[in-house]
C-alpha cells in the first residue's frame, strides 16, 4: 500500500494571501503572523481551527496573535483528508 506524504497540499492559499495583503495593507508584523499561520497548514491544517457544523469538511479560524486595531484576521478552508488537500475558500467582491 502506498503511504500518504506526511505533509498536506495547500491550494489557493497563496492567491488569498496576496489578495488580503493587497486589500488590507497589513504591517510587516501582522503579515508575518498570518503567513506563518498559513504555512503551518502544511503540517497540520486542524491547528487552531473549528469545524463549521453545517458543512462537512469546512473549518474556520480566527488567526491567533492577529488582533490588530480592533480587527482580527480570519480564515476558512476545506480539509479533504482522503487526498490530504486543504483548499482555501474564496470570496470575490
Amino acid at each position: 500500500m502506498d503511504r500518504l506524504p506526511s505533509f498536506w497540499q495547500l491550494e489557493n492559499f497563496d492567491v488569498r494571501l496576496d489578495v488580503w495583503i493587497t486589500n488590507e495593507s497589513p504591517d510587516d508584523d501582522l503579515r508575518i503572523i498570518v503567513t506563518q499561520w498559513v504555512l503551518g497548514r502544511f503540517d497540520n491544517p486542524y491547528t487552531d481551527v473549528s469545524r463549521e457544523a453545517e458543512f462537512p469538511n469546512l473549518w474556520f479560524a480566527a488567526i491567533p496573535e492577529s488582533p490588530h486595531d480592533g480587527r482580527v484576521v480570519v480564515c476558512s478552508h476545506w480539509i479533504f483528508e482522503e487526498v490530504r488537500l486543504v483548499l482555501s475558500t474564496t470570496r470575490e467582491n
